[in-house]
């Protein structure tokens, strides 16, 4: 499974979003969690960024509301809980589509 977390500079919920993945994966584990820093619009929309942080599972948002144009911004609306993340990694993990 490939997870990637994409953060504006200075991103006040990177923190948060961190703990929360890392207790959603039982860390220590052996999925690795690659954290990008985006800085420009044409990267946030080439990579699928919906907001600061985006949660991408094998490359798409689980979490982005369908139609949601892709953006260089804070993501708008609640955190995914620690209960959610595991969710969308078992769901991954079966091969489902997230």
């Amino acid at each position: 499974m490939d997870l990637t977390v994409l953060v504006v500079p200075g991103c006040p919920h990177a923190p948060l979003v961190r703990k929360r993945l890392s207790l959603a994966l039982d860390e220590p584990a052996d999925t690795a969690v690659t954290w990008r820093e985006i800085t420009d619009n044409a990267d946030a929309e080439r990579l699928g960024m919906h907001g600061s942080p985006t949660l991408l599972i094998n490359g798409a948002d689980p979490l982005a509301p369908p139609g949601h144009p892709a953006s260089l911004s804070c993501r708008v609306g609640p955190l995914p809980t620690v209960e959610q993340l595991r969710a969308l990694l078992a769901e991954a993990d079966r091969g489902g589509v997230v």
